[in-house]
């Protein structure tokens, strides 16, 4: 198979589609792939490290507002679609994936201009609003969530899961919490407020610490790199106890994750993916910066199905938190009933469901 990928600006989208191809060339270790991405987004570092063969073309979104810049937005739109279809005359593949962003935007509208088989994967509750533009011209469409059926034209939608659960189910322990100063046999909350850490989220554990630092379990909180020099100054003179480790960041995340008995955190779609592959029990604080609140929904779907906790950001202090993580890690039988809520949500096999949906947009053709 020949495939041609775009997905770009946020890991949410790019997380993805690299699954999606690491699934494809375990399957076809021939298959032949090009992503196209944006010179700027984080897929322009992430993806040529990964080996994968990487183009890049300029677009950029458009404002809410009345704005001179959307002129701009509809001109560049329009040359980002003529570069894309020299890319697809030249690389000749056999299908286009679209895992969102606008660079998937002009990429997969170029090809099915071009009447090469298309498909997007939406990996949010709430549909962005190039997906939604996207809709009306592709083949096939994978979800990740039930609630997200409604909002395309139902006959072209299939639920796959998001493909980066497929990536982490199998991960198993390591002793990486040895390795990061924690006992790898005691019960552990990770607290994490995404790559670049959540000032909220931040700010209420820090006002937690005192007694975090008294309880049995284990805290691992993952501040952010920007934000971890100004935390540490903040704690002054609060020591931290043993139990307590505080990381700016930790490169390899995913190979924690099943050394972690309940992880406070975003509900972005990366996270849910995996906290539902591995089963693990959450506590989820949305991030109500997001467009149409779609984190929100997110985490509900989860609280919905006893797979989760929510609290609004809102609510989050460092009284709540601490209630909030001792109502999980104080009752071993409430987590496993959590866990198992959880796990039953994931989808395993999400990146060969989506590789079957790729397979029938090219027998479509």
């Amino acid at each position: 198979m020949r495939l041609m990928i775009s997905g770009g600006g946020t890991g949410g989208h790019i997380y993805p589609a690299l699954a999606l191809i690491e699934a494809l060339k375990a399957h076809d270790p021939q298959a032949e792939v090009l992503y196209v991405g944006t010179h700027r987004g984080l897929e322009s570092r992430i993806v040529p490290e990964r080996g994968i063969a990487f183009k890049t073309i300029k677009i950029q979104g458009f404002k809410r507002s009345l704005s001179l810049q959307n002129f701009k937005t509809v001109w560049l739109f329009l040359k980002s679609v003529g570069t894309a279809r020299k890319y697809i005359k030249a690389f000749k593949p056999d299908v286009v994936v679209g895992t969102g962003g606008y660079v998937s935007g002009a990429v997969v509208f170029a090809a099915s201009q071009m009447h090469i088989p298309t498909v997007i994967h939406e990996q949010n509750s709430v549909v962005g609003v190039t997906n939604k533009f996207l809709s009306h011209f592709v083949d096939k469409i994978g979800i990740s969530f039930e609630s997200a059926r409604d909002q395309f034209p139902a006959k072209k939608v299939v639920m796959t899961g998001n493909p980066r659960a497929q990536q982490v189910v199998n991960i198993k322990k390591t002793a990486a919490l040895k390795a990061l100063g924690l006992e790898d046999d005691q019960p552990t909350v990770l607290i994490f407020g995404g790559s670049r850490g959540a000032a909220r989220i931040n700010q209420a554990t820090v006002e937690a610490i005192p007694e975090l630092n008294r309880r049995d379990y284990q805290t691992l909180f993952v501040t952010g790199q920007v934000h971890y020099d100004k935390i540490m100054d903040g704690l002054g003179k609060t020591a931290l106890a043993p139990n307590v480790k505080i990381k700016p960041y930790i490169k390899n995340m995913p190979a924690i994750l099943p050394e972690i008995d309940t992880i406070l955190g975003r509900a972005g779609a990366t996270s849910i993916a995996e906290i539902t592959a591995l089963g693990i029990p959450s506590i989820l604080v949305p991030s109500p910066y997001v467009t149409n609140d779609h984190q929100t929904k997110n985490a509900q779907s989860l609280v919905d199905e006893g797979a989760a906790d929510l609290i609004k950001e809102a609510d989050l202090t460092g009284q709540s938190l601490v209630k909030a993580v001792d109502g999980l890690m104080l009752d071993a039988t409430g987590r496993q009933k959590m866990a198992a809520n959880a796990k039953r949500l994931g989808m395993p096999d999400a990146a060969d469901r989506l590789l079957n949906v790729l397979k029938a947009a090219m027998q479509a053709h």
